[in-house]
């Protein structure tokens, strides 16, 4: 992309990002984009397909983010747990958090409060059924090297993860200060963290 149309692209961005955060994706608007960009609507579609095409590019390397430390996440869990080495407690969502989610606020409270219309807005939900999915297939690989791990329905574990994941993220939906966000962390994790031991026997 040659600079010009780089730093005009940038504009269009910081524009769109402005706009989205303050009306949400549905009630955005192309035309007061390109206002905000300093453009006619015809040199604003130079830079995108259409309004989600910019509402995507804004979000995408958040949902990435996350979702590459997710992919790290079960992988050192599958390392450590063929070495006979497994700590579930060492690398938790506790430590997405303040690794990946709470640095970066801004751009998960865009995905998480503005997304309504695009394909984002049941984030997380989808989140929830994608962990979900990745512990039933983990458990009984953990039952076998020896914890004590409790049966339940998955229905009950969809539960107990839905109400985790949405503590977790309501410091970011609440536009929490990061000094808050740390605080409600360690509450969060002082009263689910008993549980799922208790669940997962360790």
């Amino acid at each position: 992309m040659p600079k010009d149309k780089k730093t005009k692209h940038v504009l269009v961005l910081e524009a769109a990002r402005e706009e989205f955060q303050k009306y949400g994706f549905e009630k955005a608007s192309m035309r007061r984009i390109g206002d905000r960009a300093g453009m006619t609507a015809a040199g604003l579609y130079r830079h995108c397909k259409d309004k989600e095409d910019l509402f995507r590019e804004l979000v995408a390397p958040a949902v990435e983010r996350l979702q590459d430390w997710l992919d790290g996440h079960i992988s050192r869990n599958v390392q450590a747990l063929e070495s006979g080495t497994v700590d579930l407690w060492k690398d938790s969502q506790i430590d997405m958090m303040r690794e990946i989610v709470y640095p970066n606020r801004e751009e998960y409270r865009l995905l998480l409060t503005k997304s309504q219309g695009t394909k984002y807005e049941n984030f997380l939900h989808d989140l929830v059924e994608q962990h979900q999915r990745e512990l039933l297939k983990f458990l009984p690989r953990i039952r076998e090297s020896g914890y004590l791990v409790q049966e339940i329905d998955p229905k009950e574990l969809h539960l107990l993860l839905s109400a985790y994941t949405t503590a977790l993220f309501e410091p970011v939906i609440h536009d929490y200060s990061e000094e808050e966000a740390l605080r409600s962390l360690e509450i969060v994790e002082k009263f689910f963290l008993p549980g799922w031991k208790n669940l997962l026997g360790c």
